[in-house]
């Protein structure tokens, strides 16, 4: 599917836990980065005032805007984890998620999680070995998630990761 932006490298996964660090981390999000736009627990019209706020932000520093959830939102790129238009991302945290996530018609994979990570204390991450043989021949561009930030990006870089996304990384 014909993409209207490139598929960017690095990512902010947005959540109603952030508070007001939100806009500090879109501030620190490098031009071309992209946003997963989450706040699942907000009602139905403040997470759409919401995302009008970010999408604001966004166009103005050259962001890429996806939504996850399953209510469509006015300017987004594209899908995380559901059905949409243009760019369709999608979680995987295991070999059959990636799969069948690609058979869905996945554009890019979020593999997670990589690291451990403050989001999900206590779970399992999958370390660099385990992460690279998750993602060895998939075939899709994959984004490493989970406890990431640049430096261990560089470590994970070896197994062709396409970039990483993280929350933390933004808003230390």
């Amino acid at each position: 599917m014909p993409r209207r932006h490139p598929l960017p490298r690095l990512w902010l996964m947005t959540d109603e836990r952030m508070g007001d660090a939100l806009w500090v981390a879109l501030g620190r999000l490098p031009r071309g980065s992209g946003v997963v736009f989450r706040h699942y627990g907000l009602a139905r019209a403040e997470r759409q005032a919401l995302f009008a706020r970010v999408l604001k932000v966004a166009r103005r520093r050259g962001l890429v805007v996806v939504r996850a959830g399953r209510v469509p939102m006015r300017g987004e790129s594209g899908v995380h984890g559901g059905r949409g238009y243009g760019l369709r991302t999608a979680p995987a945290h295991d070999r059959r998620e990636a799969v069948a996530a690609i058979r869905a018609g996945a554009d890019a994979l979020f593999v997670s999680p990589a690291f451990p990570t403050r989001s999900h204390p206590g779970a399992p991450a999958l370390g660099p070995v385990r992460f690279g043989l998750l993602i060895r021949g998939l075939g899709v561009p994959v984004i490493a998630l989970g406890g990431m930030d640049a430096r261990r990006a560089k470590w994970l870089r070896p197994f062709g990761i396409h970039g990483w996304a993280a929350i933390d990384a933004w808003t230390r």
